[in-house]
């Protein structure tokens, strides 16, 4: 990529930070204070608001979803700034994110609060969550390891699913739309509540013949286009049989039917992956300092691959892991400006498989060799602010049946400098668990499990400075971030074929991000985000693979009268390839929307990807969706 479009992006930005906000996906006419009046509740595992939060957090709400009815989590997610995510050839494979330059699987993706990153590669199913069940998804960046254990190294995603409208005894709304590549999306669903009873529903369906997956030039081609058919379905009912005393039964299911490509003989290859999960939980307050929610969940994270039959092999192979977890949780109100948290996590995750060994000549099928983690945790979260003075403190124990215990804490403090001006400073520790793969894959023709395996660790170290009023926001925070016992492949012998996993590497990501939003006028947001990032490898002094050095996102939301206007531009700077260590060169989009209010209850939204029709890729030799648009008509009562 030339360096020249990057600079005018770079010289653009710089141009407009002195106008622009923290906020990435401001409602217009929504101002400041409103925004972040917005509740949290990952940053502390209670509820606050998001400015009284310390650190880089962000809630990403229903209403910023409702701009993007085509987009998949993953693209949801890397429009948020230290954010970037990868997939294989389309919405529909394999899609992780990276958060402040971390590994995909060294962030944590919840549901509800429940795990999701699952127990054979370590890895969220992002491709099983439609937009269309989600309220709202809360971002906290940084180790946040010391409030939810494991995997928590660059910070902590959670998915908030559908919730029941508390306004009114019953609201509904339908999504109806169509778009390139013979695609459709389709999803409805109603909620209410009334004398202490609360129920939601939603659905959605979408289907697309899609591109093909990978290039010529990919081992694993295929000239087939790659198709999906997705549906879910989930909802709650929740019933206050005392004041203050709930009980709630959730549920999410989910089901991607997707396309890929795994060379000759050619065949139409596909991944089939299902996501469940409910949960039980029982909120009392017991009296008026002691509050105990006690939750009780059920996850399965089930992918299938159909391929042409070979050997002693018919179509069909699983990876499949099964995930029981129960959290009792206590929050004891100090005061009115302080709060302690105390928390029994328990998590039984078991995996199952039935995959080939990768014979050439005589295949056969192997799985697991040891089944089943257990993990009791122990957390404490305190939180305190004395005038301008705000802490919070967490400590947790994670005492795993496969590498015993492992400590982890925190400890963040803000100052508020002026009523616009916020400073914050922290530090924390995080650890990633070895995955069932790492530690338990048997011996095949290519790799074998080792279970000696020690979790990765990392130390976290950062720093923000806020600036807020009525019509816009500016934040700045650099990061560094320290990990050690980092776990590589390596031939299990000297001049073997054979790899094996092991704690031998160490890296180093520095980082810087500013972030904001600004309104020009009462009609006119402009929002933008840059991030400068350093991710060594120390071992050989490279960088680590598929992280752009540099990413830029502008955006602008005009109103005029009922017609909404938006233009976007993403700007990232070339990364290296994982497996070749090739350079993939950097790449800039934009995309463009309008939508317009036809009554109260109806909106018809238009929107436009890649405008100019950009060839770049994500992964060398996968491909990405070239111009396309989509229009959608959304309904309400």
């Amino acid at each position: 990529m030339s360096l020249k479009p990057y600079l005018l992006a770079t010289s653009a930005l710089a141009c407009l930070l002195p106008i622009l906000t923290v906020a990435q996906n401001i409602v217009p006419g929504q101002s400041e204070a409103k925004k972040l009046d917005e509740i949290i509740v990952t940053a502390t595992r209670s509820a606050q608001t998001l400015k009284s939060s310390i650190g880089d957090n962000t809630v990403v709400n229903r209403e910023a979803l409702n701009q993007t009815p085509d987009a998949s989590l993953a693209e949801v997610l890397g429009r948020q700034h230290a954010i970037t995510f990868v997939n294989y050839g389309g919405p529909q494979t394999l899609s992780t994110i990276n958060i402040r330059g971390t590994n995909s699987n060294q962030s944590l993706v919840l549901i509800d609060g429940v795990r999701t990153n699952n127990g054979s590669n370590g890895l969220p199913a992002l491709n099983t969550m439609p937009i269309n069940s989600i309220e709202r998804i809360e971002i906290v960046r940084g180790a946040s390891s010391s409030l939810y254990g494991a995997d928590a190294i660059g910070g902590v995603v959670n998915i908030i699913t559908r919730k029941p409208g508390d306004k009114q005894p019953f609201e509904a709304y339908a999504n109806m739309g169509v778009g390139t590549y013979s695609t459709s999306e389709y999803d409805a669903g109603f909620s209410g509540s009334h004398n202490g009873l609360s129920y939601s529903l939603y659905g959605g369906y979408g289907q697309s013949a899609g591109f093909n997956a990978t290039s010529d030039k990919n081992y694993y081609f295929n000239p087939d286009t790659d198709s999906y058919y997705r549906s879910n379905i989930g909802g709650q009912v929740g019933i206050a049989w005392q004041t203050d005393q709930t009980l709630t039964l959730r549920t999410y299911q989910s089901r991607n039917n997707a396309g890929t490509d795994l060379g000759t003989p050619y065949f139409n290859d596909r991944g089939i992956q299902t996501l469940s999960s409910t949960a039980l939980t029982s909120s009392n307050q017991i009296n008026k300092v002691w509050l105990s929610t006690l939750t009780a969940s059920i996850l399965t994270d089930q992918y299938d691959t159909e391929n042409l039959p070979t050997g002693n092999l018919n179509s069909i192979q699983t990876y499949k892991t099964e995930q029981t977890q129960y959290v009792w949780q206590n929050n004891f109100k100090l005061s009115d400006a302080q709060q302690f948290s105390l928390a029994y996590e328990r998590v039984n995750q078991k995996v199952t498989g039935q995959f080939s060994d990768g014979d050439y000549v005589s295949p056969s099928y192997v799985g697991y060799q040891n089944a089943e983690v257990l993990t009791n945790s122990f957390v404490g979260v305190y939180q305190g602010e004395w005038g301008p003075h705000a802490v919070q403190l967490s400590a947790r124990n994670d005492a795993n049946s496969q590498f015993g215990n492992f400590a982890t804490g925190s400890i963040g403090y803000a100052y508020q400098l002026t009523s616009q001006w916020r400073a914050n400073v922290g530090f924390n520790t995080g650890f990633r668990a070895p995955n069932f793969n790492e530690l338990y894959w048997p011996a095949t023709s290519s790799f074998i499990g080792n279970p000696n395996l020690q979790p990765e660790k990392s130390k976290n170290i950062e720093a923000g400075l806020q600036y807020t009023h009525r019509d816009g926001q500016l934040g700045v925070t650099i990061y560094q971030n320290e990990i050690t016992n980092l776990i590589i492949n390596e031939p299990s012998q000297p001049g073997s074929y054979i790899y094996q996993a092991n704690n031998i590497g160490k890296a180093t990501i520095k980082g810087l991000t500013l972030n904001g939003n600004q309104s020009i006028t009462p009609h006119t947001q402009i929002i933008g985000s840059f991030d400068w990032l350093s991710p060594i490898n120390d071992d050989t002094n490279e960088l680590l693979p598929l992280r752009a050095k540099q990413v830029l996102r502008l955006a602008a939301e005009h109103t005029w009268g009922e017609a909404l206007f938006g233009l976007e531009w993403y700007v990232s700077s070339a990364r290296r390839e994982a497996f070749s260590q090739n350079n993939m060169g950097g790449y800039g989009l934009i995309n463009a929307s309008f939508a317009y209010t036809v009554s109260k209850h109806a909106t018809v939204q238009v929107r436009w990807n890649n405008l100019l029709g950009k060839e770049y890729n994500l992964v060398e030799n996968y491909n990405t969706p070239g111009s396309n648009v989509f229009v959608n008509l959304a309904l309400s009562y």
